[in-house]
């Protein structure tokens, strides 16, 4: 029986998902298809949060029964796969590598950090396994020819893009995260009190130091670049 939610995706058949057409019942033509109805479940996460989303839910927004939704998503897990596919067709996967391929990463992970700040449901999405889809494949495929000039193996440049991606959903989560909880103009004032009356107190002489150097940047952007960049830089090839 279909279920509104489950633990991975080990029913999930991938050709069936993604190669062959949907097959909906017999009888009328249907009046909903795949697209509108992934479509509505991501406006929904988008708005509400990926907690919001269930096939109730989606089928009200749609205007649908609940039962019809199960012929084009059987549960929960296809639906969420289905919707991270959905928005990964947001990333122009057109682009022809410059042939620096530290640049050509930077500038495919400042493209996914785009997308999750636009979909912020996107890392908790992406944080447990799914069944990459075209749109995935597509923006796979350009991350491969971005690593072409390392001369690394197939399996190892599909790790470094798995790692980069990794990094991105981990550090747009705490973005957001950090965004929602400072709702106190007095709470980053208040931190900074408290460090500097520990780093005071002779116990931590690493953090006294670390915290009379100069300040970087805390713009989320320069931040993120930052991270980034000692990431990708590091990366070895050899």
């Amino acid at each position: 029986m279909p279920r509104d939610g489950a633990a991975g995706a080990p029913g999930i058949d991938p050709q069936q998902l993604w190669l062959r057409p949907v097959q909906p019942r017999r009888g009328r033509k249907p009046v909903h298809s795949r697209e509108a109805i992934t479509a509505a479940a991501v406006a929904l996460a988008d708005t509400e949060g990926l907690e919001a989303v269930t096939m109730r839910r989606v089928a009200a927004k749609v205007g649908a029964g609940v039962m019809s939704l199960y012929s084009y998503a059987p549960d929960k897990e296809t639906l969420l796969n289905l919707m991270v596919d959905h928005v990964s067709g947001e990333l122009p996967t057109a682009s022809t590598p410059v042939g620096d391929w530290r640049a050509d990463l930077k500038a495919i992970a400042h493209l996914q950090r785009a997308l999750m700040l636009r979909h912020p449901w996107l890392p908790v999405a992406l944080s447990t396994r799914r069944v990459p889809g075209p749109h995935t494949l597509a923006f796979l495929e350009r991350a491969l020819a971005a690593l072409r000039p390392t001369g690394l193996d197939g399996a190892a440049k599909v790790e470094i893009f798995a790692q980069l991606t990794a990094f991105v959903a981990g550090h747009v989560g705490h973005e957001i995260a950090q965004a929602a909880a400072s709702d106190s103009p007095d709470r980053a004032a208040a931190e900074a009190r408290y460090l500097a009356a520990v780093a005071a107190d002779g116990h931590h002489p690493e953090l006294a130091e670390a915290l009379s150097a100069p300040g970087r940047p805390l713009a989320p952007e320069a931040t993120f670049a930052r991270f980034l960049n000692r990431l990708i830089d590091g990366l070895d090839t050899d």
